[in-house]
């Protein structure tokens, strides 16, 4: 099933959700400046594992409304609250990939938890902030050139070896996106940080993290790990910053031993 839902006025967000009669559901949030088809490689898995999988874009990414402003971490936590009332979610698990790991942190934090009853943090941007000149070059190269830095991305993400139709697919989600949205995401990533939230999250916490991440250092999931009270941290060894791609079938098993 597929369907817009409106977060606000004149905002309508994508959602695309497979097996809702499923046993366990979990809700993914993508990553930058990605959309819910990164999670392709889930989807075709484990809706046939008796799980309901709801992969949402955010507002200005994907198949989403492309408003020019709202993408704060409250706003996009926010619209995560939206889609969970609208949908009636109860006792989910909230899985969010790099940004979209410290949306899902802020909508813990922000909105007590509610619907959600596990967590997990997929190479998660946390807990501070992208180094400033990291998200400078990456505003830079979205506002001069957004083909040429979406291109580069694919170095940074992948540790091993993907054929070039893969990667021009992974291209094209990352142009599905507006150029403001994608820039204005980094400004947030810049400027805010979820380092206060994170004191906040009781429920059960898997992270996910790829040792070779090269976009988020492996030392930001230990110390992720050390201020979530109730967490569990997995490494990746063969992983770089997409572990769900890198190595699909592991993080697979994974996830629905976690959501059991």
């Amino acid at each position: 099933m597929e369907y817009f839902i409106t977060v606000e006025s004149g905002v309508r967000v994508f959602v695309q959700d497979l097996n809702p009669m499923g046993k366990k559901t979990i809700l993914f949030i993508h990553g930058w400046p990605l959309s819910h088809k990164q999670y392709e490689y889930q989807f075709n898995i484990l809706p046939s594992m008796n799980i309901r999988c709801i992969g949402m874009d955010w507002r200005g990414f994907g198949n989403s409304d492309k408003p020019f402003v709202g993408y704060n971490f409250d706003r996009l936590a926010d619209d995560i609250r939206v889609i969970i009332e609208t949908l009636k979610l109860k006792d989910i698990t909230l899985a969010g990939h790099s940004a979209g790991g410290a949306v899902a942190i802020r909508y813990i934090a922000r909105h007590q938890g509610y619907g959600v009853s596990k967590l997990v943090l997929i190479d998660a941007q946390s807990p501070g902030s992208v180094p400033q000149q990291d998200a400078n070059m990456f505003i830079s190269g979205t506002l001069t050139d957004r083909p040429k830095m979406l291109a580069g991305l694919t170095d940074l993400f992948f540790f091993k070896h993907i054929t070039a139709p893969f990667t021009e697919w992974f291209f094209q989600i990352g142009l599905q996106g507006a150029g403001w949205s994608t820039a204005a995401v980094m400004v947030t990533l810049r400027d805010e940080n979820v380092r206060g939230d994170l004191g906040q999250i009781h429920v059960p916490t898997l992270i996910i993290h790829g040792l070779h991440d090269k976009v988020v250092p492996f030392a930001n999931a230990e110390e992720t790990h050390k201020l979530i009270s109730n967490s569990v941290l997995v490494p990746f060894h063969y992983s770089s910053h997409v572990p769900f791609l890198d190595e699909r079938d592991y993080f697979n098993r994974l996830l629905m031993q976690f959501v059991e």
